[in-house]
């Protein structure tokens, strides 16, 4: 009789790998490093698609590192209406802000980029989905009054769904409330450059985002007043390709630039630096 050893199985060793390592692009559906996304400002490095990104992460691309000082930041929107779907508005508030991490859709301050002061609001699509209620309306005015005090320039950058329908006809109001203080900082002479990224949307696309002296879009953003199923359901034809795209909207003269993330920070600059005389111009 034979003796032989009987060989013991390979067992294959599983690597576990940590969550949150890795990243799907919802472009390209590469799978991407996240760490790689985010030295690369969360802009796809396959096919450039840029992520969404918070008001904060905005905020540190786009100005100069310590230099944002938040005004308002306790504002919270109210319930006029008492208003309740699945949930309490209260509720949904209280949700959202959890989710996001703010109060509310918008943030801004003061600010500088690369040196220039500047008044910035940023509205944030986790919260909401950056829809103008209230306080978007009047943080957005508020910026708006800043940059005329202060006689620096405003920027305001756009993601939002549009108004917000749990506050009703107080939502729609800010159309006008916002683009009034606007109609100001113009009559006052000073610089309001608009930045709209992916979405930008209804009320908030009809008021501010679109009354800027420059007007800048991130690549590919979708921007409108109606989604384009709505507005092709409503006109019965087909729409062209990359309706509503930030490429299509420069190539018919409803924007003046699109800009990559990366470069957004030094495009603002050298506008500034173009458009708005220095202090020791003034003085000579």
């Amino acid at each position: 009789m034979a003796w032989f050893k009987r060989k013991e199985p390979k067992i294959e060793k599983k690597v576990k790998i940590p969550e949150g390592l890795w990243v799907k692009c919802e472009n390209c559906k590469e799978i991407i490093y996240r760490k790689e996304l985010e030295n690369n400002f969360k802009v796809c490095p396959k096919c450039h698609y840029h992520f969404r990104i918070s008001a904060k992460e905005r905020i540190s691309i786009m100005t100069d590192s310590g230099s944002f000082i938040e005004l308002d930041p306790e504002l919270k929107s109210p319930d006029p209406l008492g208003f309740k779907d699945t949930l309490s508005y209260k509720d949904r508030l209280l949700e959202n802000e959890k989710k996001s991490g703010i109060k509310e859709a918008a943030i801004y301050g003061d600010a500088k980029i690369n040196g220039k002061e500047v008044v910035i609001a940023v509205l944030d699509f986790s919260f909401m989905g950056g829809s103008m209620g209230t306080v978007v309306g009047e943080k957005v005015t508020k910026a708006a009054e800043r940059a005329v005090e202060r006689k620096v320039t405003l920027v305001v950058v756009s993601s939002s769904g549009g108004a917000r329908m749990q506050e009703g006809m107080f939502s729609l109001m800010q159309m006008a409330k916002t683009a009034q203080a606007i109609g100001k900082l113009k009559e006052a002479g000073q610089l309001y450059i608009s930045v709209l990224t992916d979405p930008t949307f209804g009320g908030v696309t009809a008021s501010f985002a679109m009354l800027g002296d420059i007007i800048i879009a991130e690549p590919k953003s979708l921007i409108g007043f109606a989604g384009p199923r709505v507005i092709q359901e409503t006109i019965k034809q087909q729409l062209p390709e990359g309706f509503q795209r930030a490429e299509f909207l420069l190539e018919h003269g409803m924007i003046d630039l699109v800009v990559e993330r990366k470069e957004l920070k030094n495009t603002i600059y050298k506008i500034i630096d173009i458009l708005v005389p220095s202090k020791k111009s003034d003085e000579i």
